[in-house]
């Protein structure tokens, strides 16, 4: 029996379980299953459904405008909402200064998405593999904050940086991203750190940064990156992408494990690795949790079978803690 396998975790790490859904977003819903939309043929059919179902589902828009540079105070003016004063100026002046940003609609996004050999994985519980599950979350994303006229744009990498698109808001853009989401398959080994270096450099004005990623890289690298973006005052999202199997390592036959990446082999029976490989798993996610948290970094973990609702909601709580 052979197996095909991502690398197993190189450093300790951490997570968290799956955020809930609010209560009002009705489950089951059944093109918000991976299952089901795994069997759309094209991108921009996925992320359609997957928000449109989503908006559909519910009770109230929890969509607002989003400011990312303030520009200076002006007199507050009855009419004004409550939550636009100033309170920390009102504390020390005692007068009502209303905070005036230099874009008051539009949140920037940046989608970065790991195409390294790691996200081809998919077991047979899976109806996706992991590269496809994020093509498919980042596609939703697009669409649904374009559809806000929030300005998107996107880093693909793998080893190396491969393709940059700046962020933008016109409903065209979208067509530009959801082309590059899909015009590539898994390659090589991951070199996430350097990536998330090089975007940090290149992104000019603070915003919201989303990775989505299996994180099969150096852990260190890869948070030294990630705080790269909360020193320029980024907030970020990480959103964790791991298949089932690689969590709870059902095998029990003799089996030989290849590493996507290096084509490394592993021939071993897995019941006598099964405890340690679950224990370093979880001191791995455990790590990412723990220093995700202390950095401010918002640490979701997600796997493939996870429906996208859940998903899309753990961006929009981030989202409302903006605002």
């Amino acid at each position: 029996m052979t197996e095909r396998s991502p690398s197993f975790p190189r450093a300790s790490s951490g997570a968290k379980p799956d955020l809930g859904l609010a209560g009002g977003v009705p489950r089951g819903r059944q093109f918000l299953d991976p299952e089901v939309v795994a069997r759309l043929g094209h991108l921009d059919v996925r992320a359609r459904l997957v928000v449109e179902g989503f908006i559909a589902g519910m009770h109230r828009s929890p969509f607002h405008g989003f400011s990312v540079e303030f520009a200076e105070h002006r007199p507050y003016m009855p009419g004004d909402p409550l939550k636009s004063i100033d309170w920390k100026v009102w504390a020390r002046s005692d007068r009502y200064l209303v905070k005036q940003y230099t874009e008051e609609t539009n949140l920037r996004c940046h989608l970065l998405l790991d195409l390294s050999g790691s996200m081809g994985f998919r077991s047979p519980r899976a109806a996706m593999s992991k590269l496809e599950y994020a093509q498919s979350l980042a596609a939703a994303l697009a669409y649904l904050m374009i559809h806000q006229q929030d300005a998107v744009g996107a880093l693909l990498f793998a080893e190396r940086p491969l393709t940059y698109i700046p962020a933008r808001a016109v409903r065209s853009h979208l067509d530009v991203l959801l082309k590059a989401f899909g015009a590539h398959a898994p390659q090589g080994p991951t070199r996430l750190g350097p990536a998330l270096h090089e975007l940090a450099e290149r992104i000019k004005r603070r915003g919201l940064v989303i990775l989505c990623s299996d994180l099969m890289d150096r852990p260190e690298e890869v948070l030294s990156g990630l705080q790269h973006f909360r020193h320029r005052h980024h907030e970020v999202v990480v959103l964790h992408i791991l298949d089932p199997d690689e969590v709870d390592f059902p095998y029990a036959d003799t089996a030989t494990f290849v590493d996507m990446e290096s084509e490394a082999r592993l021939t071993t029976e897995p019941w006598e690795i099964a405890r340690r490989y679950r224990e370093r798993l979880a001191a791995w996610r455990e790590h990412y949790r723990r220093q995700c948290r202390e950095s401010r970094i918002d640490y979701v973990e997600l796997d493939t079978r996870t429906p996208f609702d859940t998903a899309l909601l753990a961006y929009l709580e981030k989202r409302a803690r903006l605002l």
